[in-house]
């Protein structure tokens, strides 16, 4: 059973991952690659809406997604944006990325291969992943102007598409630690977490919402 303060925390963690930019057109659209299609679908919708005249789609597979996908991530992706009648020469594919840094990393070299300016991008993602994948594009992608997109859900509406309360706040817990380590390990850049933000996480991990840490700050048994 997950009490009312676990279900207030959690929002008060899925509210700060986003970063609530309002979609603006952009030079690409990069859609990164996870067990979830609604990235493909948000990231088509918003090609389809005129934000960007490209999509890139980067991904290989993880062991989330290797039985779901087993052509990668990406490459799913691009079968499902050519469905919705996406035209094949407006989307490039980017299929050996297993982490964010190498999803923005190998999709700047594939655009620069192309021959693709680019001054911005509208980076789609899963949405608690929003902030994250921010923070890694504006450390690893400095000079483009980042817009962070995802699908418009609430915490309950995205509890509901997954089907575990526990998975999901264990992932919002494990993606707010990445935010607090990986600037110092030179991943990301830093970002201010708000105290209410803070102190969410410390009542998560300390109810057990551990399952997603990196072992080096999951708490002591």
């Amino acid at each position: 059973m997950i009490s009312a303060q676990t279900w207030e925390d959690a929002q008060t963690i899925w509210d700060y991952h986003q970063m609530h930019h309002e979609p603006r057109p952009c030079s690409v659209a990069v859609g990164l690659g996870s067990h979830d299609l609604g990235v493909a679908d948000t990231t088509v919708d918003l090609y389809q809406r005129g934000m960007a005249p490209l999509i890139v789609f980067t991904g290989s597979t993880s062991p989330t997604t290797r039985d779901r996908m087993p052509r990668g991530e990406a490459v799913h992706y691009r079968e499902r944006a050519l469905e919705m009648g996406v035209p094949d020469s407006a989307v490039l594919v980017e299929p050996n990325a297993r982490n964010t840094g190498e999803n923005i990393r190998f999709s700047q070299t594939l655009l620069e291969e192309k021959g693709v300016d680019v001054s911005s991008v509208l980076l789609v993602s899963k949405p608690y992943e929003e902030r994250r994948s921010y923070a890694t594009a504006r450390k690893l992608w400095p000079d483009v102007e980042i817009v962070s997109a995802s699908t418009p859900m609430t915490l309950t509406d995205y509890v509901d598409s997954i089907g575990d309360a526990r998975m999901v706040i264990d992932m919002l817990v494990g993606a707010l630690q990445r935010l607090l380590i990986y600037p110092e390990k030179g991943f990301m850049i830093a970002q201010g977490v708000p105290a209410e933000v803070m102190s969410a996480y410390d009542r998560l991990r300390t109810e057990g919402f551990t399952s997603r840490l990196m072992a080096q700050d999951a708490p002591s048994a």
